[in-house]
């Protein structure tokens, strides 16, 4: 049990560090500004290396898309919040689509 809940904090690390990898490369402003590009760079090898951490214990489908469900609704607050970029209904309910998915692969209903 102690080794799946490892798993579960890996792929938390590896949201976060793609979460901060997409903000700074939106910050690096297309690879213009080098110390943004950087940090982005370092943010995607962190994510991707403990994404691999945790796919030793979580099967790849939860794994995968929790990484990506909770990445990509996370980002659109973020752009939102942080970026000032504007969301359209229809991106609003495509992001919740996204979620709800990423929630049912993860119910694991037979």
């Amino acid at each position: 049990m102690e080794v799946q809940i490892m798993g579960y904090v890996y792929l938390a690390g590896a949201i976060l560090g793609e979460l901060l990898g997409t903000n700074l490369l939106k910050a690096s402003n297309g690879f213009t500004k080098l110390t943004w590009a950087l940090g982005a760079i370092l943010a995607y090898v962190m994510c991707f290396y403990l994404l691999s951490l945790a796919m030793k214990t979580i099967n790849l489908n939860t794994a995968y898309a929790l990484w990506a469900g909770v990445g990509i609704v996370v980002t659109a607050i973020l752009t939102v919040v942080i970026w000032h970029e504007p969301m359209s209904t229809s991106a609003i309910i495509g992001t919740g689509l996204i979620l709800v998915g990423s929630i049912l692969l993860n119910l694991n209903l037979n």
